[in-house]
């Protein structure tokens, strides 16, 4: 009798995260214990409104904020204690990527889209004519023509500027990608590019995080949904479950609110109804 086969090891391991800022006498808790996993080739959408701790998560993943409690895996390397030496030679790796809402934060207005794309590689040792071609296939992934390549950022449409940053991140072939509000600052039809693109990522098993408050762009796109609420993971499960049937209040005013998910937006009493029983 053979065994099973034992399930992919998560890329990223999140435990008992807990994030505080401010002096100690007025410390504020922004994120509160919260635990979650992604696997390879998996997406995992992060639900919630302004100040609900999302961003933050992104953060204390990267390195970028202190962690107060806590730990945090990613490819099997605990990178809580790390110092900005040890960031620097994972990041230099090109394990985990971060795309920003605004794509002119992660490209420098001085480069050109072929100098913004090689120079991750040339910075790792790739070969110049290598990072050039890799800079080539990897604009075509995202569904837009060599052409640009000599362009700047400024002379790029917003959707245009998104997709380099999205082929940017994807050129060192990360194993986890973090993409913050990806798609909020985008036309329908950019919007629709996007996350067709993030779609296709998954054949490759490269584990994505997408952090938006729009339930409805991440349940078209996500395999499973976390909802933060106030620094809390207050609901997770799979895309269709969170949208079909929400059990926390919050998640319930969310799924309520968004038309595109299950018909009509609920009406005003029921939304009324709802918010008091959140702040109860």
């Amino acid at each position: 009798m053979t065994s099973a086969p034992h399930p992919p090891r998560p890329v990223l391991e999140v435990t008992g995260l807990t994030v505080r800022h401010g002096p100690r006498r007025r410390r504020r808790t922004v994120l509160d214990g919260v635990s979650l996993s992604v696997a390879p080739g998996e997406t995992l959408g992060l639900i919630g409104e302004t100040g609900s701790g999302k961003s933050t998560l992104a953060r204390a993943v990267l390195g970028l904020v202190p962690v107060s409690a806590g730990t945090v895996v990613v490819d099997g390397e605990d990178v809580t204690g790390h110092d900005e030496r040890r960031w620097r030679a994972l990041r230099r790796r090109g394990v985990v990527q971060y795309v920003f809402q605004d794509p002119l934060r992660s490209l420098d207005p001085d480069l050109t889209v072929e100098e913004s794309l090689t120079e991750p590689l040339l910075v790792r040792g790739v070969p110049r004519t290598e990072a050039a071609a890799r800079a080539r296939r990897f604009l075509d992934r995202v569904h837009l023509t060599t052409a640009l390549l000599g362009r700047l950022p400024g002379e790029l449409s917003g959707g245009q500027r998104q997709r380099v940053a999205v082929a940017r991140a994807l050129v060192t072939e990360p194993r986890l990608v973090i993409l913050d509000e990806p798609v909020s600052a985008l036309d329908s039809a950019n919007r629709v590019r996007v996350l067709d693109i993030l779609g296709e990522l998954r054949a490759d098993g490269v584990a994505l995080v997408f952090i938006s408050h729009d339930l409805g762009s991440v349940a078209g796109t996500a395999d499973r949904v976390g909802v933060l609420y106030r620094g809390e993971l207050v609901e997770t499960g799979t895309a269709h479950a969170v949208v079909n049937r929400p059990g926390h209040v919050y998640t319930r005013l969310l799924v309520g609110s968004a038309p595109t998910l299950r018909g009509a937006p609920a009406d005003r009493a029921e939304r009324d109804r709802l918010r008091a029983l959140l702040h109860a």
